[in-house]
């Protein structure tokens, strides 16, 4: 095993965060998949400060780091292929290299792929000659046969080349040095530029490409020998095997979060529903009863519903997505469904914000900022509330449990039940193609983008990183969102439950002026308000319906007006059951719960990424539409065959 001094904690001058005023500016450009962020990490460390470039939705990343006397800035630029196309990225990227006047340039390059990775190099060097180079990866090109001759590339370039391989830390301190030398003018630059002024574009372009490839084969020594990634394509991308394998991945991933969410939804539980409840009502006896009721009935039994249904799968889905995007898979699953959503008139990568709105839509709407189009963007943020979140599983689940899965003998029910719970999820990825395609042909009409989608290599995720970013990164923003929404909802649905209008509660007013509407929908009025006043979370549904159904439903169950509870699913089953259930009823909650309205987080989302009153308000009011004429849809339908 190597050791690399530059990043031993016994090195005084290895890259450390500091605070303060900083002597130069560091960029770190370099195309995707290229490691840029794992050396910009390197470089800072993880006390960065994160945001967005001015006036658009592109993620900024800063960092300070300290070498010798001096400080540096570093600014992450986003990922780019080119600089001379105009996605909001590369307008970014450009844009900061040309007035930003950055003191050194790091262009980060992957080792087993210089050549496709120079075109860059080429490209910035044409707009300044203040440039290390980062041949990044370099373990995994030896590992694979591959010799980069550093030093000849260097020459080729006119600026300094450095070696790395920054998730191991190797190579960091003579990058720091080589930046330090560019910055403070103590190296000779002579910078490559090409004489493309006057070339068409595509001669422009072309001559990039001719001149990279020549220096990457003088540079380059050995052929790859990436038998195990191509081996592994050939499955993964394959157009019936590749969706067969993703189908079980991605079902293992969901079966692994709902099962391994479990045990710990219930430890939350028991210590902030059960045990916390009771410990706010012990503290508030002094208080009048409505502010008992109020506060621990209403505002902190709803948070802390949406805490204990929340947290935990949020806290193994997204570390497990992130895990698959760090090994590589997730392209290969863009590159899978590209064609369908071609189809549709959508964007390929449409299907990775899909699959992230599966954790959560709010962080499945922010993750559209991958898509450059404006036009794809809004059908993709649209669109997301068909991938069913976190929040709406448990209502699958127990609809699943409860009555489908006792149609059939009790060896095949959890069979049946988990398949009925399956074949809803697919219907809502069928659902995001059909809307997708009818937004595509009508209101958001225009050509499918053609896009460069890069199949990176197959790497080993960092995973105690991976879990530590995404729990802080994904996980805790999200939840406190939900948190900020769920405190007010607790505190309505216990007014509606104790402040009476004549001789019943405004709850028992409001569910029955709703039934007539239910009803037609194969619901009821119940449970048409549980889901207007859970609209900030979907976690709270199932609890509202019962706590409903017990006091309002034909029969007593002395429970109390509008504090939330949690039954098995036995005894929900008959609750349920009491108050008029059919399996038709569990059919349509099942299918109303995948069409429904977004939670109010994510219409916070929606309108911090568009905008957009007009498209807020169309991604909100579309799916409830697509609900009840679907549900109306069903239910006439089993009226007919009866």
């Amino acid at each position: 095993m190597t050791h690399d001094c530059g990043s031993c904690a016994l090195n005084p001058h290895r890259p450390e965060v500091v605070a303060g005023d900083h002597d130069f500016v560091v960029a770190v450009a370099g195309n995707p998949n290229t490691g840029k962020s794992t050396v910009f990490n390197a470089l800072t460390g993880l006390r960065q400060r994160s945001g967005n470039w001015p006036g658009t939705t592109v993620t900024r990343a800063e960092g300070l780091f300290a070498y010798y006397d001096h400080r540096y800035k570093v600014v992450d630029l986003p990922g780019v292929y080119s600089l001379r196309s105009a996605t909001g990225e590369e307008d970014v990227a450009r844009d900061y290299l040309t007035h930003g006047a950055p003191d050194v340039t790091v262009v980060v390059v992957d080792a087993t792929r210089l050549e496709r990775n120079l075109t860059l190099v080429l490209q910035i060097l044409q707009v300044t000659n203040r440039v290390v180079v980062a041949v990044n990866l370099i373990d995994e090109a030896e590992r694979h046969g591959i010799t980069v001759d550093t030093r000849h590339l260097a020459r080729e370039l006119g600026v300094p080349v450095t070696a790395m391989a920054a998730r191991r830390g190797r190579g960091v301190a003579e990058l720091q040095e080589s930046i330090d030398l560019v910055a403070r003018g103590r190296v000779a630059l002579r910078g490559r530029r090409l004489r493309l002024d006057g070339l068409a574009e595509d001669d422009a372009v072309a001559a990039l490409f001719a001149e990279a490839g020549r220096i990457a084969r003088l540079a380059v020594d050995g052929r790859s020998r990436l038998t195990f990634d191509r081996l592994l394509d050939r499955a993964l991308t394959h157009r019936v095997w590749g969706f067969a394998v993703m189908g079980l991945l991605f079902f293992g991933v969901f079966w692994f979060t709902i099962t391994g969410a479990a045990v710990p939804s219930d430890l939350l539980y028991q210590l902030l529903v059960q045990d916390g409840h009771a410990l706010v009502r012990d503290l508030l006896g002094g208080a009048p009863w409505w502010v008992t009721g109020l506060v621990a009935d209403g505002i902190y039994l709803g948070t802390a519903w949406v805490i204990a249904v929340m947290l935990p799968p949020m806290a193994i889905f997204f570390p497990l997505f992130t895990l698959l995007e760090d090994f590589g898979y997730l392209p290969r699953v863009a590159f899978n469904l590209d064609r369908l959503f071609a189809a549709a008139g959508a964007h390929g990568k449409q299907s990775l914000s899909m699959m992230m709105g599966y954790g959560c839509n709010a962080a499945g709407v922010t993750a559209t900022r991958i898509i450059d189009s404006p036009r794809e963007r809004m059908i993709a943020i649209v669109t997301n509330n068909f991938s069913i979140c976190n929040g709406r599983w448990p209502t699958l689940i127990l609809m699943g449990t409860v009555f489908i899965g006792t149609l059939v003998p009790p060896a095949a029910a959890g069979l049946v039940a988990a398949g009925s719970v399956v074949l809803v999820a697919v219907l809502g990825i069928v659902t995001t193609l059909i809307v997708s395609w009818g937004l595509s042909k009508t209101v958001l009409r225009g050509s499918t983008s053609v896009y460069s989608l890069e199949l990176p290599p197959y790497r080993p995720p960092q995973v105690l990183r991976t879990i530590y970013t995404s729990v802080i990164d994904r996980t805790l923003k999200v939840l406190w969102r939900a948190i900020v929404m769920a405190a007010p909802a607790g505190a309505v649905i216990w007014l509606i439950g104790n402040v009476t209008i004549g001789d019943a509660s405004i709850a028992a007013h409001l569910a029955h002026g709703l039934d007539p509407l239910g009803l037609a929908l194969g619901l009821n009025g119940i449970v048409l308000l549980a889901y207007v006043v859970a609209i900030p979370a979907n976690e709270i549904i199932i609890p509202t319906i019962l706590m409903l159904t017990m006091t309002l439903g034909p029969l007593e169950y002395g429970a109390a007006n509008g504090v939330m509870l949690e039954l098995g699913d036995t005894e929900a089953g008959t609750v349920l059951v009491a108050g008029g259930w059919t399996v038709l009823t569990a059919v349509n909650l099942m299918l109303f719960s995948m069409l429904h309205n977004p939670c109010s987080t994510t219409i916070l989302t929606i309108w911090k990424e568009t905008r957009s009153l007009r498209w807020t308000a169309t991604a909100t009011l579309l799916p409830l539409a697509l609900a009840f004429l679907v549900t109306f849809s069903t239910t006439r339908l089993a009226g007919w065959l009866q």
